[in-house]
């Protein structure tokens, strides 16, 4: 049987999601010891855990060959785990099977038992009683351009939400490959948000809508900003979506799939290029690998304007490694601790900001995401 983390209040948890179940990594808060419990649902395929840090719960996309995709959350840091009694499902008649669920994010802070959950094919559901019953967003499924949504390489799906902590009408969604979605009345409708984002793989560069975001972010000190690691570079906001700027000057590709945020500094950014499927619009090698094969995380500490590539203790010669949308977090204690899991299996973090890089873990199977919080 597998038994739930020991951390304390204060310890810092990182949960992993791979493709044989979910590992609970803790340490306290120097982070140099680390005990490891897991795997969690060992024959799922966890796309996504993440942290409540409203009431310390834990949640876990998983997904089955066998029974199917559901959403699991555990209230004792993974000792016992309980599902839906009734999970994330399109009404009969809608003509939509659920296939996977991507990500989950726990609401407000004012609204205790709120949690979202984006699945493929792309929509966003809603569950108001901590996750006994969901509720699809039909504000967006049926929003007018859905016909002509279009898969990207890994599906038609919803994997990014990002929840205005303030105001309580207000998130963004981002699903590949169609773009960032904005709300301001509480999902009864929806605003295609792409303004200045480019989509290279299609005839029209700037669309209304059919770019490819990868991984969309927003500060928690500042909702109206939001960042995205894009198909076709790096982009942020400062008109809570309206309007986006190309910050990718200065990376070596404009392909990637991650970016972080520092909990403490909106301007200090992270992300993780790769060798991409198009190279300024004409057809690449489609690697998807770290770009020349060297793992270099870049660090921008003025929102985009310029970056630095941080490799100190991370391999830079023959490092063919990929990271997946998910597999990149930031913990909430200062100096920040910055943790990047490839598919590899290898996790690589540092404790201070950037500036020097660990192994982790290795030997894990094939990572999907990682995300942190601090036990409360």
């Amino acid at each position: 049987m597998v038994q739930g983390s020991n951390a304390k209040t204060g310890d810092v948890v990182v949960l992993v999601g791979t493709r044989k179940g979910g590992f609970i990594l803790s340490s306290d808060a120097k982070r140099k010891s680390w005990s490891v419990s897991g795997p969690h649902w060992p024959g799922g395929d966890i796309f996504h855990m993440a942290y409540d840090r409203r009431d310390g719960a834990v949640w876990a996309a998983v997904n089955s060959p066998v029974w199917g995709s559901e959403v699991q959350r555990s209230h004792d840091l993974g000792a016992t785990w309980v599902g839906a009694k009734d999970g994330p499902r399109f009404d009969v008649g809608r003509g939509l099977t659920m296939s996977r669920a991507w990500h989950i994010e726990p609401g407000r802070e004012s609204e205790p038992g709120v949690v979202y959950a984006g699945v493929e094919p792309a929509a966003l559901f809603k569950s108001t009683n901590g996750g006994d019953a969901w509720t699809e967003v039909r504000g967006l499924s049926d929003h007018e351009t859905r016909e002509q949504w279009q898969p990207g390489l890994g599906g038609l799906c919803l994997h990014s939400i990002v929840v205005d902590p303030v105001n309580k009408d207000r998130m963004w969604v981002g699903v590949s490959a169609v773009g960032v979605f904005g709300t301001t009345d509480g999902g009864e409708s929806w605003e295609t948000m792409n303004q200045g984002v480019r989509a290279d793989f299609l005839p029209d560069r700037f669309p209304r809508f059919g770019q490819c975001p990868h991984k969309v972010l927003s500060p928690r000190t500042m909702p109206e900003r939001l960042y995205q690691q894009n198909h076709c570079g790096v982009f942020r906001s400062d008109s809570a979506g309206e309007n986006w700027l190309d910050i990718t000057e200065g990376l070596p590709s404009r392909f990637g799939f991650v970016i972080g945020i520092d909990p403490h500094d909106p301007d200090i950014i992270y992300t993780l290029p790769e060798d991409s499927v198009l190279k300024d619009g004409e057809a690449g090698g489609g690697q998807r690998y770290v770009t020349d094969a060297r793992f270099r995380v870049y660090r921008s500490r003025n929102a985009g304007a310029d970056w630095e590539p941080l490799t100190s203790g991370l391999p830079q010669e023959s490092s063919y490694l990929h990271v997946l949308r998910e597999g990149m977090t930031t913990d909430g204690l200062d100096p920040c601790g910055i943790y990047v899991g490839a598919t590899s299996g290898q996790i690589f973090y540092s404790r201070d900001g950037g500036e020097h890089w660990e192994l982790l873990i290795q030997h894990l199977p094939a990572i999907n995401s990682v995300e942190s919080g601090v036990v409360g």
